[in-house]
C-alpha cells in the first residue's frame, strides 16, 4: 500500500514545492479583499508562502504577491503574515 497524498503548493517567495500544511495561505476573494488564511478554506484565489521569514523577505522584495493577485497588497497582510510565521516557531 502507498503513503496518503500530501497536497503540495508552490511557494510565491521561494518557489519550492511545499506541503500545504506546511505554509500560510493569503488569498483574494472575489471583491478584492487580500486576507491571511489560517485554516487554508476560505474561496478565492490563494498564494502560499513557506513559514520562513526568508521567503517572506523574499516575497515582498519581488512583490510576487503582487503578481499573483494582480493588485496592490497592503503592508497590514505582510505584518500578519509575519506575526503568524513567528506565532509557529
Amino acid at each position: 500500500m502507498t503513503g496518503k497524498h500530501i497536497p503540495l503548493r508552490k511557494c510565491v517567495g521561494c518557489g519550492e514545492m511545499i506541503g500545504k500544511k506546511g505554509a500560510v495561505r493569503v488569498v483574494r476573494d472575489k471583491d478584492g479583499n487580500v486576507s491571511v488564511d489560517p485554516t487554508g478554506k476560505k474561496s478565492g484565489r490563494g498564494a502560499y508562502i513557506c513559514k520562513d521569514e526568508k521567503c517572506l523577505e523574499l516575497a515582498l522584495k519581488g512583490k510576487k504577491l503582487e503578481r499573483s493577485f494582480k493588485c496592490q497588497i497592503p503592508a497590514e497582510i505582510y505584518e500578519i503574515i509575519k506575526k503568524e510565521l513567528t506565532a509557529d516557531q
